[in-house]
């Protein structure tokens, strides 16, 4: 882990640096003496390779520096302030993609060749064609202006969250679900399936307590990447609804070369997805017994 952190720290550091214009370039005309206050202020006066060791210092220490934009805070203030929210966003989405998901390849499994089969996967491979972008703009058309159900911007309330977690959570509740049908069907054609069905028990109990456990298993391969996907995917859902989290930041952060914040939150959910994928690999060994650490 600290070796790919370290590489992406690296990597964000040299590609920020190197790409075109500067984080005073949109200020109005400074005096030259007061820009090259800014710059020495924020080592940009330094050579490159004495930024990135100051740099790397700073994050040594957990200091991820100031911003540049946002003046007299630091990117570790930022982040503490506004992670939370994306956190929150990407927890009921991911939970809701995945109590849906599970569910829907289930009942699709069961009910092979069936129309609640063929609807279920319809449905999904629309969700999984349609951009999230796009269907917020279109729950946004429908639940705001044509019929105002709810809000149409904003976060705190019970009634601002429904719309941006619908949108986050679409694309990863169809994947769960078509992933859990397949990884269904296989159990289901299992010997100790035919077994458990030959002593008696009922459809339901098959599928509860011996196919679920073993069918799972894909999805939680799944949940790792999927996890950081959501964090990383709520920064569109986060300027489309305004919702003031940390994708909302990195954005404006990467328009106004904001260096520090923009390197501080591609660290934060680098980390997070390498974190997610430990999480996954460990958890196989609860999930399965036949997984040993």
């Amino acid at each position: 882990m600290a070796i790919v952190l370290l590489i992406i720290a690296t990597a964000s550091f040299f590609l920020m640096r190197f790409a075109p214009g500067g984080p005073f370039d949109k200020e109005r005309t400074l005096p030259e003496a007061i820009e090259k206050n800014l710059r020495a202020k924020y080592h940009l006066d330094r050579p490159l390779a004495v930024q990135y060791i100051i740099y790397m210092g700073g994050l040594i220490r957990g200091d991820l520096g100031p911003s540049f934009k946002y003046r007299n805070r630091s990117v570790n203030t930022i982040i503490a302030q506004s992670f939370p929210i994306s956190l929150t966003l990407g927890i009921y989405a991911l939970s809701l993609a995945f109590i849906v998901g599970v569910s829907a390849g289930t009942f699709a499994a069961v009910n092979k060749h069936s129309a609640l089969d063929y609807t279920t996967m319809s449905i999904t491979l629309l969700g999984i064609s349609l951009p999230n972008f796009f269907l917020g703009l279109i729950l946004l058309l429908l639940f705001c202006f044509e019929l105002p159900l709810f809000p149409a911007a904003g976060w705190g309330r019970p009634g601002q969250m429904v719309l941006p977690i619908l949108t986050l959570a679409a694309p990863f509740t169809a994947y769960i679900a078509r992933l859990m049908r397949a990884s269904m069907l296989d159990v289901l054609s299992q010997p100790y399936i035919r077994t458990a069905r030959a002593k008696g028990l009922s459809e339901f109990q098959v599928v509860s307590r011996h196919a679920l456990k073993n069918a799972i298993t894909p999805i939680v391969s799944f949940m790792g990447p999927a996890a950081a996907a959501v964090l990383t995917g709520s920064i569109v859902i986060e300027k489309i609804f305004a919702i003031p989290g940390l994708g909302t930041h990195f954005v404006n952060a990467a328009l106004n070369r904001d260096y520090t914040l923009v390197m501080g939150t591609v660290l934060l959910y680098s980390f997070l997805l390498v974190l997610f994928n430990l999480a996954v690999d460990i958890a196989y060994s609860f999930i399965d017994p036949r997984v040993r650490l």
